[in-house]
Order: C-alpha cells, then sequence, then structure tokens
C-alpha cells in the first residue's frame, strides 16, 4: 500500500539559457577553480613561439655591428626552419645579462639595459626596422609579440624646404576691391580688374600704371590674356563678356548669352575657345572669332565660381557652389566625371604647371586630385578655417591660397605641408576687415605672386632670398591618422 502523498515545494519555471549558465558555472566552481584568473602561460611553448618569430623576422639578417651567435638549441622546433638556426643578437651589458646568457638563452635577443635604453633599430635589407628588446636576469618582463613587432615607417612624402615669401610692393590706384589678376605670357605686363568697373595694365618690373580700360558697368570678375593673340578677355556681373583688341585698346567682340553675372573666365591653350562660368549655374563656350556660343555646359546646381582648361581630356573643369567638381566632355557638351568629395562651395581651383594633377579649396579643406581620372590623392595637412577666394601653384611646388580674412598661406605641393602663414596688411585708412584676399597669380616664371585685395591695392610678393634652412628650419611633422574625404 502506497503511503500517504507528500507535498512537494513548486519549482520555479527557468530558461534554457539560465540552466545552461548554471551548468556553466558549476562546472568552473568544480574544476577550475582560479577561473577568474588566466592560466599561466607554458615558458616552453611560448620560448618556442618567440623563438621561430624572431627567426622568421631576423633570419635574412647577414650583417650586423655586434657578434651573431646561435641561439642554444632548447627545443627540435627551432631547429627545423629553413635557415638551418635561428640568429642572435647579443650586445654587451652588465653582469646581469652574462647571466641571462648562462640560464640557457632564454630570449632569442638579449641586451644590456644600460647599453641602449631606448632600444636599437637595426635595418635589415628590406628597409624594416627591427626592434630589439632590453632584457635582464632579475627583470622579468613579460616578452609578448607587440615587442617584436614590425615598426613601420612613415610613407608620407618629406616635404622640400621653400625659402618664405614676403611682400616686397604694394601698389594702389583702384577705387574699389581688386577683383582679378592676369599675367601676359611676356611676362612684361600685368592686369587687374575691379570693383571700380576699371581694368588697369601695370608694370610687372616697376609696379607702374601703363593703361587703364574703361567699358563694364558693374565690377569685373574675371581676366585672361590670350597667348596666340594680341586680345584680353574680361567678364563682370554686368552679364558681359568682352574681348579687348590691346593694339587698339578698345572692345573688339562681344559674348552675349549668360543669364546674370559672370565669375570666372578660361582661355583653352590650344583651342580658340573662351570658358565663362558665373551666377546662370552654366559653363558657356565660346567661339572667339564668331562671338558664337558653341556649348552651354549644364549640370551644376549652383554659381559655376572656378574653371580652368587644359590641352587634353578632360580639357575642361569646373567648380561650383554646389560643393560638386565637372570634368567635362568638350567634343559632345557632356559631363565625364562629377567629384563630390567637398563639402563645401568650391570657389577656387589651380592646375599644376607641370604635373597631371590638380588641387580645390572649400572652406573646409584644401584637396589634391589626379587627372585624367580624377582620383582623390590626399588633403592639405593643414586647415586655412576661411573662405579660400584664389589659388595658385608655380613650378617649383609651392601652392598660395589667399583668403577672405587676408591670410596667406603657403603650401609644400607634394605633401601638403604648410610651411608659412602670412597675413597682409590693410594700407593706411582701411578697416581691418578690408583685409581679404580676392584673387592672386604668379607671373610666368613663378618667382613673383600678385595678389589683388579688399584694400584696394594690389601686393606682390617674393621669396626672401637671405632665407637659409638653418634660419628657417622646416617644422614637418607626418600625419598619424589623414582623413580620406
Amino acid at each position: 500500500m502506497p503511503g500517504p502523498a507528500m507535498d512537494l515545494e513548486p519549482v520555479e519555471p527557468q530558461s534554457l539559457k539560465k540552466l545552461s549558465l548554471k551548468s556553466q558555472k558549476r562546472a568552473l566552481d568544480l574544476f577550475s577553480p582560479t577561473h577568474g584568473r588566466l592560466p599561466p602561460t607554458d615558458p616552453e611553448s611560448k620560448k618556442i613561439r618567440i623563438s621561430h618569430k624572431l627567426n622568421l623576422e631576423y633570419g635574412g639578417i647577414k650583417s650586423t655591428n655586434e657578434p651573431r651567435r646561435q641561439v642554444n638549441s632548447t627545443t627540435t622546433a627551432t631547429r627545423n626552419q629553413p635557415s638551418g638556426s635561428s640568429d642572435v643578437l647579443a650586445l654587451p651589458g652588465p653582469e646581469g645579462s652574462r647571466d641571462a646568457e648562462k640560464a640557457g638563452a632564454q630570449h632569442a635577443l638579449v641586451v644590456g639595459p644600460s647599453a641602449q635604453p631606448k632600444g636599437l633599430n637595426n635595418v635589415g635589407p628590406s628597409g624594416k626596422s627591427s626592434a630589439i628588446v632590453s632584457t635582464s636576469a632579475s627583470s622579468e618582463r613579460n616578452l609578448s609579440t607587440s615587442a617584436i613587432m614590425e615598426r613601420i615607417p612613415s610613407k608620407w612624402p618629406r616635404p622640400e624646404w621653400h625659402a618664405p615669401w614676403k611682400c616686397y610692393r604694394v601698389i594702389s590706384g583702384h577705387l574699389g576691391w581688386v577683383r582679378s589678376v592676369a599675367f601676359d605670357h611676356s611676362n612684361t605686363w600685368f592686369c587687374t580688374g575691379s570693383a571700380d568697373r576699371t581694368i588697369k595694365i601695370w608694370d610687372v618690373a616697376k609696379g607702374t600704371l601703363k593703361l587703364t580700360l574703361t567699358g563694364h558697368i558693374e565690377q569685373v570678375r574675371g581676366l585672361a590674356v590670350s597667348s596666340k593673340h594680341t586680345y584680353m578677355f574680361s567678364a563682370g556681373d554686368d552679364k558681359q563678356v568682352k574681348c579687348w583688341d590691346l593694339e587698339q585698346n578698345k572692345v573688339i567682340r562681344s559674348y552675349h548669352g549668360h543669364l546674370s553675372g559672370v565669375y570666372c573666365l578660361g582661355l583653352h591653350p590650344t583651342i580658340d575657345i573662351l570658358l565663362t562660368g558665373g551666377r546662370d549655374s552654366v559653363c558657356r563656350v565660346w567661339d572667339i572669332r564668331t562671338k558664337m556660343q558653341i556649348f552651354a555646359l549644364a549640370g551644376h546646381d549652383n554659381t559655376v565660381c572656378s574653371v580652368f582648361t587644359r590641352p587634353t581630356d578632360p580639357q575642361v573643369v569646373t567648380g561650383s557652389h554646389d560643393s560638386t567638381i565637372k570634368f567635362w566632355d568638350l567634343r559632345y557638351g557632356k559631363t565625364m566625371l562629377t567629384l563630390t568629395h567637398h563639402k563645401k562651395s568650391v570657389r577656387a581651383m589651380a592646375l599644376h604647371p607641370t604635373e597631371d594633377c590638380f588641387a580645390s579649396a572649400s572652406a573646409e579643406n584644401i584637396k589634391k586630385f589626379n587627372l585624367p581620372k580624377g582620383e582623390f590623392v590626399h588633403n592639405m595637412l593643414s586647415q586655412q578655417k576661411t573662405i579660400i577666394n584664389s589659388m595658385a601653384v608655380n613650378e617649383e611646388g609651392v601652392l598660395a591660397t589667399g583668403g577672405d580674412n587676408g591670410s596667406l598661406w603657403f603650401w609644400d605641393w607634394k605633401s601638403g605641408h604648410n610651411f608659412q602663414q602670412a597675413q597682409t596688411i590693410v594700407q593706411p585708412g582701411s578697416l581691418d576687415s578690408e583685409a581679404g584676399i580676392y584673387a592672386l597669380s604668379y607671373d610666368v616664371t613663378g618667382s613673383r605672386l600678385v595678389t589683388c585685395e579688399a584694400d584696394k591695392t594690389i601686393k606682390m610678393w617674393r621669396e626672401d632670398e637671405t632665407a637659409t634652412p638653418e634660419t628657417h628650419p622646416l617644422n614637418f611633422k607626418p600625419p598619424k591618422d589623414i582623413r580620406r574625404f
């Protein structure tokens, strides 16, 4: 006869996950009382692993300044390496290091603690630097893989030394902001366009005024001088594009078609065509001789404020306030490529005179691109933190950028290093807020720089002839992490 039924305690329902965790905890408590700590490393296996890594790393080094020794064959694993035996670099130290050698040469590289306090770099045939670990018998330092990790040298190109630039001449003559500049290819004169609606032609050597041309009814925003004809081209906020004959000093052609102000102007180097961009978001291509519009390169969503041309594709490159740069196919009048790397308006671009690359500037950064594919190369290593209105580069690789706050920065083209930060000084009687640079250009030789400014002056700059690398040393630190976009 069965006994009386006993009242069992109700079992609390538990999830499968909770039960498995409980079981795991019980197993750890039973079989691993020290489960809170990592198990100690096996010294024998650690010695084998480090000796193997050292043999792989330093097996190719054939000549060193210090005597080479063979690692004591404590294990059979290091004997079976392709090089036959592992090499030891032993540098003499105090008695502690000798004791370490007597103890069985547990470490493949033994350096006396007083011989090289900061470690030593031995460069092998591959050019990689080798880290040597300093140990002694008394110090039980944990030799991990970071001790023999390869140190990668910076691949960033070191900048060339350039002499600093200084202002040597200030020309005043305009009655308004000076907005544009262009050099003649004979390098004897240059022209400037201003908000006083005039174009003035100046002597390069003396800085004296040679001629004043009137004809625009708004400020002159773009200038270009032809290398094949005696023509000069100007564009302004009055929607007009004019061709000036410098033998007669008068306008011989006007190009009508822009619906708003014209902000930039460029001449094709090999074909007789003219390119203008403006507030109507279109870059227009004109035939110089017939005054006909060949193409209206439409595609930008905002003002086209910078343009340059080159003999080979892409023959036309435009930058816009919509923060994009477009490459144009001049045969069909279509977009070849659109670069969207910038976040702000691309107000200035500069084509390198000898290399197939160009730089573009916006308020957040200056970027370098390759041509013809438009691959992004790198950002310049500093930020000017102002609106950059104009930029130019010469054959020596000096890039100059002029900002709205009067800052004129000089950069090394190859590395992107900013080696000089100049600040323009307003002429007496002007406000400090008028220290803005609207246009700048190198002369044909690249040895003189002309800046056009908001204080109605034109300033001429050249390199300081007395400067040397000793008086103005290069202060360059390669970037650790460079922003790619």
